[in-house]
C-alpha cells in the first residue's frame, strides 16, 4: 500500500494540474481543495513504539483515521489504550515511528476522570476550550447579563468597549460558536460548574471541546459518571455529528450503535476489524482459536527439536548445522512471545444463606428538607432476588441503597429487615482504596494469606486471579487504571463472606471480558444482589427486576432489566428528550391497512433482496478476512470496507421493511 504522503502528493499534484490546464477559477480550485481535504486521512501513525522503561506497551503499530469515522478502540484494561490517545494528541512522545496528521488537524480529547478543580461559570469552562479568546468572551457574556437586568451608561460605555475588542480579536465567530454549542447540549451558562453532577460536568467539558470545531473528538470512557438518561442523549448526538471519534468505552450497547469500526489493542500490537462490534467478536475469537492452535503446534516442533539437539554424541557429530540454526531461531521467537492475558478467575465467597425476606419497605417517604427523594414506596426483597436500580444523577440512588439495608430510618413508612444478612458493598467512588499503599496491602490488609471459602490461599495467587501479576500488585493504587482500580475493588470486595452484595457502579473503566465473568458470576450466585448501573447490558443480563425512579420522587417497579422497562413504562414517561425536539413512539393507526400493488410487489422480491446482500456479505467478510488483503492497493480495501459497513446498514433496514409489510393485512394477500 501506498504511504499517506504519497497518495497526497498524488492527489494533489492532480488537482493542480487540473486546474492550471482548464484556467479555474480560485474559487473552484479552492474546493477542488476541499474535496482534495475531505478525502484524505486526518491523521496516520506509522509504526509507532511506546514504552516506559519495560517491554513495549505499543509496540511498531500503525493507524488511519478518515473523516466522518467513529472508531472504537478496545482492549483489556492496562493495554494503553489511554496512552496511545495521548500519543494522537501529542502529550506523549513515541520512541519511534511517524505521525503523518491534515494540515490544521484540530483534535479535541476528554479523558477518563471529570476535571473537579475548574472554577467558574459553565460559560467559562466552555468559553475555556477557545483558550485567549476566553476572558473577552467571558466579559461580553457577563455584561450581556448585566445589562439585561437593567444597567446604566458605564455598562453601554463597558458593553461598546467589548465588542470593539471583539471585532479586532475575530471572536464574533467564537462567540456564536459558544452560543450554538450551549444550545445544542441544554447546558445553562450561568450555573456555578463545581455545583453540578459529575454527569453535567462531563457534559460541560463535551461543550468546552465542541467549540474548538475539532476534526478529530477522542473520547476516553465518555459514560463514566454519566446517567442513562445522559448515555442516550450522547449516543444520539454523537451519531449526528460529522466530527470522526476515536473512542474507548466498556459501555457495548453504546459500542454497537456508534462504531463504524473496531480497533483492538493487545500485547502492544493494534489490528483493525471493518464492520461492527458483534462481527468483531466473532473474528476475534476465530483469530485467537487460530493463534492458539499454531502455538500448539510451534511449541510441539520445538519440544521435538530441544530433545534432537540433547542426543547422544554420534548425533551431535552428524547433526544438520541448519537445523541447529533454526532451533536457534525457534527458541528467539519463543522467548519474545506475548502471551494473551488470561481470564479472571474470580469467585464469590459462600456463606450461610439469609432468610427468605431480605427487606420489605411500606409506604416509605424520605428527603432532605423540603424535597422528598423517595415518596411512599412499598417493596419487597426475597432471597436470590437480583434487583437493579435506575435513575437519573442525584435522584437518591444510594439514598435508596442505604433505606433497604437499614442505614437510614425513613420519615415516613416502615422497613422490615430479615435475618442472618450478612452485606458486602462495592463504592462506586473507591474511598475504601487507599491510595498511596499497595495493592497487596489494600486487599491482604497486612496478611500475606486470606482464607477463601474456607481454603487459605496467598495473596499474591488471589489477586493473580484479578489479572495483578506479582509486579503490578506490590505498586502503590495510585499507579492503576481505572479498569485495575475497580478490579481491585472487587477483589476487595470478594474476600468477604457476603449474602448481599451492594454494588454501586461496578462496571466503570472494566474491560468487556472481565464484565462478561462478572456477569456469569451475579447470575450463579445464590444470594440477593443490589445493583447500581449505568450500563444497559450488564443490567440486560443480570437483574431479574427493576427500580426505577421517576418524578416528583415516585418509585416504580418492573419486571425484567433494562429493556423489559423501556417496554413497560408507562407513554408519558416513554418519551424522549432530543435537544432540539421531543420525540414520541410512534403509535399505530386505528383500522386494518392494505398493501398498495406497489408495497405487494416489494414484499415479493425482499426475500431474495435479503438473500443475496447476506451472500455478499458472507464473501465480503470472507475476502476481508485474508491476511493478503491489506496488501492490496488502498482504493481496493476502502471500496470493500466501506460496501461491508453498507451492508451491515441495510440488512437489518430491509428486514425490519419485511416485517413492517408482513404485519400489514397478511390475509389480504
Amino acid at each position: 500500500m501506498r504511504s499517506p504522503c504519497t497518495i497526497s502528493k498524488g492527489i494533489r499534484l492532480i488537482l493542480y494540474a487540473h486546474a492550471w490546464r482548464h484556467a479555474l477559477p480560485v474559487t473552484v480550485a479552492i474546493k477542488l481543495k476541499r474535496v482534495y481535504k475531505r478525502h484524505m486521512s486526518l491523521i496516520t501513525l506509522q509504526n509507532i513504539t511506546l514504552s516506559f522503561g519495560g517491554p513495549p506497551i505499543l509496540q511498531d503499530i500503525s493507524l488511519q483515521i478518515d473523516p466522518g469515522e467513529r472508531v472504537c478502540l478496545v482492549g483489556r484494561n492496562g493495554e494503553g489504550k489511554s496512552s496511545l490517545m495521548k500519543v494522537i494528541t501529542g502529550d506523549l512522545e513515541p520512541d519511534s515511528g511517524n505521525i503523518v496528521k491534515q494540515k490544521s488537524l484540530r483534535v479535541a480529547h476528554i479523558g477518563q476522570d471529570v476535571a473537579l478543580d475548574l472554577q467558574g461559570s459553565v460559560f467559562e469552562v466552555v468559553a475555556g476550550g477557545l483558550g485567549s479568546l476566553q476572558k473577552l468572551l467571558t466579559k461580553y457574556h457577563d455584561v450581556s447579563v448585566s445589562l439585561g437586568s437593567g444597567g446604566g451608561e458605564d455598562l453601554l460605555k463597558e458593553m461598546e468597549a467589548v465588542q470593539h475588542q471583539l471585532e479586532v480579536a475575530g471572536g464574533w465567530q467564537a462567540q456564536q460558536r459558544v452560543q450554538t454549542v450551549l444550545s445544542r447540549l441544554q447546558l445553562n451558562a450561568d450555573l456555578t460548574y463545581s455545583e453540578l453532577s459529575g454527569g453535567m460536568k462531563r457534559r460541560v467539558l463535551l461543550a468546552s471541546a465542541l467549540v474548538r470545531d475539532p476534526d478529530l473528538l477522542l473520547l476516553d470512557e465518555p459514560t463514566n459518571h454519566l446517567d442513562i438518561d445522559a448515555i442516550t442523549w450522547l449516543e444520539e448526538f454523537l451519531l449526528n455529528t460529522s466530527i470522526a471519534l476515536l473512542f474507548v468505552t466498556h459501555d457495548r450497547m453504546l459500542v454497537r450503535k456508534l462504531a463504524t469500526r473496531i480497533v483492538n489493542l493487545d500485547r502492544g500490537i493494534l489490528t483493525s476489524w471493518p464492520g461492527n462490534y458483534d462481527t468483531y467478536l466473532r473474528r476475534k475469537a476465530e483469530t485467537l482459536a487460530a493463534e492458539a492452535s499454531q502455538q500448539t503446534r510451534f511449541d510441539k516442533k520445538l519440544a521435538q527439536e530441544e530433545v534432537w539437539i540433547r542426543q547422544g554424541i554420534k548425533a551431535r557429530r552428524t547433526r544438520n548445522e541448519g537445523r541447529v540454526r533454526d532451533l536457534v531461531k525457534m527458541r528467539k521467537e519463543r522467548g519474545v512471545r506475548k502471551e494473551l492475558v488470561g481470564r479472571a478467575r474470580m469467585q464469590i465467597q459462600d456463606t450461610v444463606p439469609s432468610g427468605k425476606l431480605v427487606a420489605e419497605l411500606k409506604g416509605v417517604t424520605f428527603g432532605y428538607g423540603d424535597t422528598p427523594i423517595i415518596k411512599n414506596l412499598s417493596t419487597t426483597i426475597l432471597r436470590g432476588d437480583r434487583v437493579g436500580i435506575i435513575g437519573s444523577n442525584g435522584s437518591g440512588k444510594t439514598t435508596l441503597l442505604r433505606l433497604l439495608l437499614g442505614d437510614l430510618t425513613p420519615q415516613k413508612g416502615t422497613v422490615r429487615l430479615g435475618t442472618n444478612l450478612e452485606a458486602a458493598y462495592f463504592d462506586q467512588h473507591r474511598a475504601v482504596l487507599d491510595e498511596d499503599d499497595t495493592v497487596i496491602n489494600n486487599v491482604g490488609e497486612g496478611k500475606d494469606a486470606l482464607t477463601i471459602n474456607g481454603r487459605p490461599k496467598h495473596i499474591i495467587g488471589y489477586l493473580q486471579d484479578f489479572l495483578f501479576t506479582p509486579d503490578r500488585a506490590r505498586s502503590p493504587v495510585g499507579t492503576l487504571s481505572g479498569g485495575e482500580r475497580n478490579r481491585l475493588l472487587l477483589a476487595k470486595l470478594f474476600t468477604r463472606p457476603a449474602n448481599i452484595l451492594v454494588l454501586d457502579e461496578p462496571t466503570n473503566d472494566l474491560d468487556a471480558e472481565t464484565l462478561e465473568l462478572l456477569e456469569e458470576l451475579l447470575f450463579d450466585y445464590r444470594g440477593t444482589v443490589l445493583l447500581v448501573s449505568h450500563e444497559r447490558a450488564f443490567l440486560n443480563n443480570v437483574v431479574t427486576s427493576t427500580l426505577v425512579f421517576e418524578e416528583e420522587g415516585r418509585v416504580q417497579e418492573y419486571a425484567g432489566g433494562y429493556d423489559d422497562w423501556l417496554l413497560q413504562r408507562p407513554a408519558e414517561t416513554a418519551e424522549v428528550e432530543a435537544p432540539e425536539k421531543k420525540v414520541r413512539k410512534k403509535s399505530r393507526p386505528a383500522g386494518p391497512k392494505k398493501l398498495t400493488f406497489k408495497e405487494t410487489r416489494e414484499l415479493e422480491g425482499l426475500p431474495q433482496k435479503i438473500e443475496a446482500m447476506e451472500v455478499e456479505q458472507r464473501e465480503l467478510y470472507a475476502f476481508m478476512a485474508d491476511p493478503t488483503f491489506y496488501q492490496q492497493k488502498s482504493a481496493l480495501i476502502g471500496k470493500a470496507t466501506a460496501r461491508a459497513e453498507e451492508l451491515e446498514r441495510s440488512l437489518p433496514l430491509a428486514y425490519e421493511r419485511w416485517a413492517e409489510l408482513e404485519a400489514i393485512s397478511p390475509d389480504d394477500r
